[in-house]
Formats: C-alpha cells, structure tokens, sequence
C-alpha cells in the first residue's frame, strides 16, 4: 500500500520520510484545507527528500472556482514544480454549480505532464462522482483524492469501495481524510493501493498566548501542526 503524508513544511516532510512514507503531498495552511505553499518551502522539501514529491496547488482557501488571474497564477505554479523536479501536482477546479470544470482542469493536467496529476478533495463537493469520474480518467487524470464526500473518509467507505469497484482499473482513488492507526486497515481490506493522511499533531511553540487572534480564534496561535514522525511509522508499520 503507498503511503503519502499530507506535509505542511519542511519539518513535516522530513518526518515522514523518517517515518517510512512513500510520497508527500507539499502543502501549507492545513487548518483552510490546504494552500499552495511558498516556492522557498517547494524548493528545500525537494532537495532534502530523496522520496516523490506532489505539491497542491491551490492559489486560496475557500471553494474551487477560480477567476482569470487565479488560474494563470496556478499554471505558472504548475511550471516551477515541474521545472524543479517534483513528481506530481494536486489541483483540481469547480464550475459555480461545483460540477467538474473539465476544459480547465484538462488544461491543468496536460501543462503538468509528465508530472503525475492528482484531483484533489474538490471531487468530495461534485453533485454526480460518477460522471465526474468517467470524465476525470477520460481526461487522463491519474488519481482522485477524496472522503467519499463525507468529513472522513470512513464514514465515506460505502461511496469509496463503489467507486474503487466501478473505476479502479481506470484511475487511482485514494482515501484520505480522518485516517489514523485505529481505522487505515479499513481501507487496505477493502482493495485500496493507496491512502493519504497528514498524521500531524499540535505543537507548542509559544511561551505565552498571543495578545490578539488573527484568525478569529479559529485555531489557538500558540501551536502549529507537525506531522508526527512515531504516527506516521504506526500506520506504514500496519500497512505494509
């Protein structure tokens, strides 16, 4: 079973090539969803990791329907990943009405061949999977990330497995979302070659609190998350 850890810094992608992991997914902001992270972060993760690196790109948070200059932003992204030498981008984009917007995310995968192509978590908002998985193989993309459009991707397992019966020939699905020691042999039981999770904890990096939130209290700016070395070698242990 592949392994990809869903990293949001150096640090991160570190740990989880200690921790045995096969591949990252490169991203920052975690607490929004994932963001693209800074070219600085891209180039020092590529050059200290010897294992594949996907990086997403995602020029916000919020939803996936992006203007104009939004797009261009992530081709030229696409470019320097590519240029680089990383393995793989996750991206994907939604019309208004979240359906799949095939003639840009077709655009997307071809400028980022031959890098490997990843639909991200946007399929987990898509009105029909179905269809919009019969479109994304015939757009040649490689793989979907997704929940089984659920919170986690075990509540999500009976869309998942119907999805990996239908289509797994044809494209990879790979569950991600909730995924930890007690529930990854779930998905390795039900015929899934790859699974995704960040496996990150909350770290203390503050003596005291911060005077004011920038976040609206979101989230307590005292700690920042780091994929954890020990968990992520718990569940590559379990795995493999």
């Amino acid at each position: 079973m592949i392994v990809e850890i869903c990293s949001n810094s150096v640090e991160s992608a570190c740990s989880a090539q200690k921790g045995g992991a096969d591949r990252i997914e490169l991203c920052a902001e975690l607490e929004v969803g994932g963001i693209t992270p800074s070219y600085g972060v891209i180039k020092r993760v590529v050059e200290k990791l010897s294992i594949p690196v996907f990086v997403l790109i995602r020029p916000r948070s919020g939803n996936f329907t992006y203007t104009h200059a939004e797009f261009e932003t992530m081709k030229e992204d696409i470019k320097f990943c590519r240029e680089i030498g990383c393995k793989g981008i996750v991206s994907g984009v939604l019309n208004q009405d979240n359906t799949l917007d095939a003639e840009r995310t077709k655009e997307l995968i071809e400028l980022a061949r031959p890098l490997s192509f990843t639909f991200h978590r946007a399929f987990d908002w898509v009105p029909n999977p179905d269809e919009t998985m019969k479109n994304l193989i015939g757009l040649g993309c490689d793989r979907v990330l997704t929940s089984g459009q659920q919170s986690k991707a075990l509540d999500g397992l009976p869309l998942l497995t119907v999805l990996q019966y239908k289509y797994g020939k044809n494209i990879k699905i790979m569950p991600g979302s909730g995924i930890d020691e007690q529930n990854v042999l779930n998905f390795k039981e039900n015929g899934f070659i790859e699974i995704h999770f960040s496996a990150s904890v909350p770290v203390k990096v503050l003596k005291v609190p911060p005077p004011i939130s920038f976040n609206n209290n979101a989230f307590d700016e005292s700690f920042v998350k780091k994929s954890d070395q020990n968990k992520i070698w718990q569940i590559v242990n379990k795995v493999k």
